[in-house]
């Protein structure tokens, strides 16, 4: 039998597509595995604290013990380890770091492979506090506006005018800015309107816990 030139053509072409079909296993076979997910960590603290106490950290890593554990703060436009650890039996750490420096921050938790979670806190002084109001409705303030009910704000001797200052007192926060300026008796940092009183339960006088 004669080939015709068809047939004859046909051979290289097929020969050609499985050359290039086995030279391209080796390169799927080589094709990197996907990275295996984080461990997943949980950690807890306090969301309130008072300067120079320790902040307690706790939480839970998976995966075997004896893993590193890094609680970072905040710094600018980075970050600044304040504590270290590792993990016991059962990927349980606890670990402390003391706050030096006032108002809100948030903190990290980091264990391997790019594990971590995070929060913030808000770190207080004690400040004595007195209220005032009512004999003022309807009088100027000394950082602009008028004196009123629902008025929220603090007076303050030296923070300028609009400053917030985030306030604690007995388990209830308020956020206000100074809006006036006293008082000038007994000591005290801050005069709270009548609506800043009320949102914080607070009393006549008494200390209350300060951001700034």
């Amino acid at each position: 039998m004669i080939k015709t030139p068809h047939a004859v053509t046909r051979k290289p072409a097929l020969a050609a597509l499985t050359i290039a079909a086995t030279a391209a296993t080796p390169a799927l076979a080589q094709a990197p595995a996907p990275a295996a997910p984080a461990p997943e960590l949980n950690a807890s603290m306090a969301h309130h604290t008072l300067i120079g106490s320790r902040v307690k950290v706790k939480g839970v890593l998976a995966g075997p013990a004896g893993q590193p554990i890094v609680v970072q703060r905040s710094k600018g436009h980075g970050w600044r380890t304040v504590a270290r650890a590792r993990t016991a039996t059962g990927g349980h750490f606890t670990t402390r770091f003391k706050p030096h420096r006032l108002g809100r921050m948030k903190i990290r938790v980091l264990g391997p492979s790019a594990s971590k979670d995070q929060s913030k806190i808000t770190v207080y002084r004690r400040a004595a506090a007195s209220w005032y109001g009512p004999g003022f409705y309807g009088r100027p303030l000394a950082c602009g506006g008028t004196m009123s009910a629902s008025r929220i704000g603090v007076a303050n001797k030296t923070l300028p005018c609009g400053t917030r200052v985030r306030l604690r007192y007995h388990g209830h926060n308020v956020t206000a800015p100074v809006i006036d300026r006293g008082p000038y008796v007994g000591g005290r940092v801050y005069d709270l309107t009548p609506a800043t009183k009320h949102r914080l339960h607070f009393g006549s006088t008494g200390t209350v816990w300060s951001s700034k």
